[in-house]
């Protein structure tokens, strides 16, 4: 990576290859492990490059306080949340910001999207995300790790779902921004997808691209969704075997 002068971004992109070395529609590695955490009905543990993600998923339970509950159907209640230790940011101060509100409620509003709450109804269902170490791209881990723990969980969906983000350094579409690349990038567009029938969970933006670049975003995040479901499925099967 070449920093430029007080102020001036760093060049995300040298001789084709980016500030990890990875070409621009490249992944970084995933590690995916299921049923980590004993005391939880489902779990999973995650390292995406170099993020460190624990999710957690508690219930069907009866809805506390009772006058949440829904009686035709079950409620999902997410936390996420990043470690105060798992970077060195603002936002990783102890307690809950909105950056991690807002992480939380879009996450929630993707699994209320596939689990099949009309099964459990007054219940709630609890799913918790927690960031050990993070390097960009934290959202799409979380919900990737997620919908592994509640795969494992036995809790029935109609998909499992998974996400990524990909961005633009100039006219370059970038695919799983890091941390660098997700701070100087022109625009990071984190998507989460049911593989099933390509359907669309979450789709947020942050900076422009052209109708054109937008394209071949997702069809690179759908490409790269392949892979990221053959690890989720693998892990699970690795569980269960």
């Amino acid at each position: 990576m070449i920093m430029g002068g007080s102020g001036e971004k760093p060049q995300l992109i040298i001789n084709g290859k980016r500030t990890d070395g990875r070409v621009p529609d490249e992944l970084r590695p995933i590690k995916l492990e299921v049923g980590t955490l004993k005391n939880a009905e489902g779990s999973a543990y995650l390292e995406w490059g170099n993020n460190k993600v624990l999710a957690a998923v508690y219930g069907p339970k009866e809805a506390q306080p009772k006058h949440i509950a829904d009686p035709n159907r079950a409620i999902i209640k997410c936390r996420y949340q990043m470690a105060p230790f798992s970077s060195l940011e603002e936002h990783s101060r102890s307690g809950p910001n909105r950056r991690a509100i807002e992480i939380s409620k879009v996450t929630k509003e993707v699994f209320e999207n596939v689990i099949l709450l009309d099964n459990f109804p007054g219940s709630e269902i609890d799913i918790f995300i927690e960031v050990l170490q993070s390097d960009g791209g934290t959202r799409a881990a979380g919900i990737t790790a997620a919908a592994a723990a509640v795969a494992s969980s036995g809790i029935p969906m109609k998909d499992i779902p998974y996400a990524v983000s990909a961005g633009k350094a100039g006219d370059l579409i970038l695919l799983d921004l890091n941390k660098i690349e997700d701070n100087y990038s022109d625009a990071d567009m984190p998507v989460a997808i049911a593989p099933r029938n390509n359907e669309v969970l979450l789709l947020q933006m942050d900076g422009s691209m052209s109708k054109e670049q937008f394209d071949s975003a997702l069809q690179m995040i759908k490409k790269a969704g392949e892979t990221i479901t053959k690890i989720q499925r693998d892990a699970l099967e690795a569980r269960y075997r």
